[in-house]
């Protein structure tokens, strides 16, 4: 029965419809046949062209279509059809409304994934145009949400801009092979100075960079003019009337901003073909050979897909919720360890949080492929992940912020944009909600009054974010209790759009600026962990790779202290270090903040060493429990203070902690009140630790008394002589 609807659909002229150009409702192969003069060249036409579509249609207007089956009229009455694309969720066509805004599609099917623009796997020498306005606005610039530097007119500008007397500009990519394509998403040009985007365009083809083809309206055979952009930012997808298979692609700006430069940055879609000596497709990516869930999830379907994993290691996983979004979505943790439910003594707690910014996908999918990977290699008995799951509990938080990415996913991959989907659903960003802890501990720091009158770790709440009207967010407040619950010990944050290491401190000590190192005492410690990961992640390790925007980071091991790169006051970061035990590194994944579903797999493979060894650094540095002399059980919230670096550490509930540091020798004192302390030598090798450093603690004639007296028990003549011996030293 669809099949003949969709048969009749074609043919809707009979029946007084319109599929207005440039767009399609129906896809098929090209045979370009005829030539026709373009400029200097010529260049076959497409294949026969389908019905047009009026310019003003909209896909919610209906039409009945007549059926005729067994002699029954058959009226059937279905949405006017668009061309699918899972790229699609709310960008429309080539259509527009009698307003002139763009109108939503309907449900996409699945169409041609992106060429690689954005993701960087088209190389720079791939671009070509008629001409530059400099070497920053080069052709090379011309990627979808690429992002420019704070100054216009350095190496990395953000777009291609034609110059201004180039009356009939080009934008150009070779494909190195031919490849079927079939649409085009565009934006205008990354500035804070100028605005500047194109309004329209045509699109040519050809196999040689010689002769070239254009796409051409259903209607009249004539050039397709699609409509581009009507502001910088926001992505514009145009499908072609017909796919068409060719080599190169190019862009030929028609009209553009008044007062503007024809500026654009660009995502081709494209399907590989097989090669004309049928040669197989060329391989867009490596893969992974890992049995895992590759796609993109929801909320409810990354609810569905944590149940079938602890379903499947009921064993080893635990789900709980942390808090609710601002709109009732539940943040939703997997916890999977040997013991899962229990903090075991000894044994330290991880965690991995993504989806801070809704809009940073990869970040959420890695988590969810990891808890599968992990669940699939204990069943199967993987040594290394038995390790992981027996020596540490581990906590995996998907998505921190649901309502945000929600929106980015009905968007879709290459139309979300750089920002839409980032701030969760009050518009406030997550990564700067946390409270300023940085401020009070400097000040006092200033005033001299650290560590002996105020502590240098575990710094208190500022009065005003405790009150009832304080803008923090549902989410934040979620996140800190679940840290004051849980004694960890590291942590990532997974983000996008970038591809380097961040590590605390997040915010400037000098008041309003923009950049400037950092450094906290454990900078050492810092390092160290930004280093491991950047050093095991494929991508950053790739010394061909080409920056993603305005900064090399190569250039400095793919690792920067985060107020280094740009001041962020609030940062979770700054907050686990100072408010719990717990050292925390941002790690931005990729250059696409929302990658393409035919490029999960290969992102899998580029970081799953990386977060493995990653979570491995918890041994790293100390370990050990802080016990009662007299009864042998731990002692908790000692205090682990190590000789020269500024920052203590505390011990959980059953005196057990973790102190990460590098390999030396350091003098370690722990303290617990009424307790006399005790320093020992622990050192750090470069041998897999933790190195055990355990204390017992003696209780101070004053606590003895006071436990004694409070017991109703006589008190021993030992101490009584003690206390008389104290008394008589105080006279």
């Amino acid at each position: 029965m669809w099949g003949l609807l969709l048969a009749l659909a074609a043919l809707a002229p009979a029946v007084g419809l319109g599929l207005g150009a440039p767009s399609a409702s129906v896809l098929g192969p090209t045979s370009p046949a005829t030539t026709e003069a373009t400029g200097s060249t010529t260049a076959p036409r497409s294949s026969p062209a389908q019905p047009p579509r009026k310019a003003n249609a909209t896909s919610e207007q209906h039409v009945r279509i007549r059926v005729i089956k067994k002699k029954k009229v058959i009226v059937k009455k279905r949405k006017k059809l668009t061309r699918p694309s899972p790229l699609v969720t709310a960008k429309p066509l080539v259509t527009t409304s009698p307003s002139g805004t763009l109108n939503p599609p309907e449900k996409q099917e699945p169409g041609c994934p992106p060429l690689g623009l954005e993701s960087l796997r088209v190389s720079d020498s791939q671009f070509e145009a008629s001409s530059s306005q400099s070497f920053g606005l080069g052709p090379h610039r011309g990627r979808l949400n690429i992002q420019s530097g704070l100054e216009d007119g350095d190496l990395y500008d953000g777009a291609w801009c034609a110059e201004q007397q180039d009356t009939e500009p080009w934008f150009q990519v070779d494909a190195k092979n031919p490849i079927r394509f079939s649409g085009i998403v565009t934006q205008g040009r990354n500035s804070v100075w100028r605005y500047d985007w194109v309004t329209s365009y045509k699109v040519q083809f050809s196999n040689d960079s010689q002769t070239w083809w254009t796409s051409r309206n259903h209607s009249s055979g004539t050039d397709a003019v699609f409509p581009a952009n009507s502001d910088p930012e926001t992505p514009v997808l145009n499908l072609l009337p017909e796919p068409q298979v060719a080599r190169f692609i190019r862009l030929l700006p028609q009209t553009w901003l008044h007062g503007g430069a024809s500026c654009l940055r660009a995502e081709i879609l494209a399907c590989p073909v097989s090669d004309p000596n049928d040669l197989p497709p060329e391989t867009q990516a490596l893969g992974s050979s890992d049995p895992l869930d590759f796609r993109h999830h929801n909320y409810k379907a990354m609810r569905k897909l944590m149940k079938e994993v602890n379903e499947q290691c009921p064993n080893i996983t635990r789900i709980y919720s942390i808090g609710k979004s601002y709109r009732g979505l539940k943040l939703y943790v997997m916890e999977m360890s040997d013991q899962p439910g229990e903090h075991e003594l000894g044994e330290p707690e991880v965690r991995y949080v993504a989806g801070m910014h809704g809009n940073e996908a990869l970040g959420r999918e890695l988590l969810l492929l990891l808890m599968q990977f992990l669940c699939r290699e204990f069943l199967r008995g993987d040594p290394r992940v038995t390790r992981l799951l027996t020596e540490m509990r581990i906590h995996l938080l998907p998505s921190m912020n649901p309502d945000g990415y929600e929106t980015a996913y009905r968007r879709g991959s290459e139309l979300v944009g750089w920002a839409e989907g980032r701030w969760n659903h009050q518009s406030i960003d997550l990564n700067h909600n946390f409270a300023d802890l940085n401020t009070p501990l400097w000040d006092a720091e200033d005033d001299g009054l650290v560590p002996h009158i105020v502590p240098n770790h575990h710094v208190p709440l500022p009065t005003y974010y405790t009150l009832p009207n304080a803008t923090v967010a549902p989410e934040t407040r979620a996140v800190i209790e679940w840290m004051k619950r849980i004694p960890f010990v590291l942590s990532a944050n997974l983000h996008g759009g970038e591809l380097v290491v961040s590590y605390p401190f997040d915010m400037t000590r000098t008041p309003w600026a923009a950049r400037e190192l950092t450094p906290t005492p454990d900078d050492a410690v810092f390092r160290w962990l930004s280093t491991v990961y950047a050093g095991t992640n494929r991508v950053m390790q790739d010394t061909d790779r080409r920056p993603c925007h305005s900064q090399d980071f190569s250039l400095h091991g793919n690792i920067i202290n985060g107020a280094d790169w740009h001041t962020v006051p609030g940062s979770m970061n700054d907050f686990s270090y100072l408010h719990t035990n717990c050292f925390e590194v941002t790690v931005e994944l990729s250059c696409d903040k929302f990658p393409h579903e035919n490029e999960l797999p290969q992102e899998w493979e580029n970081n799953k060493d990386a977060l493995l060894t990653y979570l491995e650094q918890v041994r790293m540095g100390i370990a050990g429990v802080v016990r009662d002399k007299d009864t042998e059980l731990g002692i908790a919230d000692a205090v682990i203070a190590v000789e020269g670096i500024n920052h203590d550490v505390t011990t959980a509930w059953g005196g057990d902690y973790w102190r990460l540091l590098t390999p030396g020798d350091y003098a370690v004192t722990a303290s617990a009140e009424g307790y006399h302390s005790v320093t020992r030598t622990c050192r750090v090798t470069f041998e897999e630790g933790p190195v055990p450093c355990n204390f017992m603690l003696t209780k101070t004639p004053k606590q003895r008394l006071r436990e004694l007296l409070a017991a109703g028990a006589k008190v021993p003549p030992d101490l009584r002589r003690r206390l008389e011996r104290l008394r008589g030293q105080k006279d």
